[in-house]
């Protein structure tokens, strides 16, 4: 089997959940709350439909998720002033402080991951995920189509 790449990127993909979902665990997070918190921190904003396009969560997992982040003081959500039938979600100061946290983890589970490869090996590896992702199509290419079914709650798409 493993001369077939598929078959590769399979089992290299289930290792890199089994990093992230330990990585996240122990600080207490998900993957789901670091792609929000992310996307807040960089993209800025947004109402629940928005930030579930922008991350590719599924808006049922995206609620819970933000209830988690909500409860915690990462995250805080207000009526949108130009529609008061919508929730625009901001980040606090506490939650870029988590987001920060959050980024240092991602960090440390790439090198892990990535640990046998040296710098350039890693940049061609990222740029050919890079290229396959956007031949197939893939949403993990287009942050605002929603990609809840392509994108496992283990965050394998945080390991390219």
């Amino acid at each position: 089997m493993d001369h077939l790449p598929s078959w590769l990127l399979n089992q290299v993909s289930a290792h890199a959940q089994r990093l992230i979902a330990e990585g996240f665990a122990a600080t207490g997070a998900r993957g789901y709350h670091f792609r929000l918190l992310d996307s807040l921190v960089t993209d800025g904003p947004a109402s629940q439909a928005a930030l579930g396009r922008r991350t590719g969560i599924h808006l049922s997992d995206l609620v819970g998720a933000l209830n988690e982040l909500e409860s915690a003081g990462f995250v805080r959500r207000a009526p949108d002033p130009a529609d008061k039938r919508r929730n625009v979600v901001s980040v606090t100061g506490t939650g870029r402080e988590r987001a920060a946290e959050l980024s240092e983890r991602v960090a440390a589970i790439q090198e892990e991951l990535l640990a046998p490869l040296s710098r350039p090996e890693r940049d061609q590896l990222t740029g050919l995920l890079r290229r396959l992702l956007e031949h197939h199509g893939t949403p993990a290419t287009d942050r605002s189509r929603p990609a809840a079914a392509s994108r496992p709650e283990g965050d394998a798409w945080l390991a390219g």
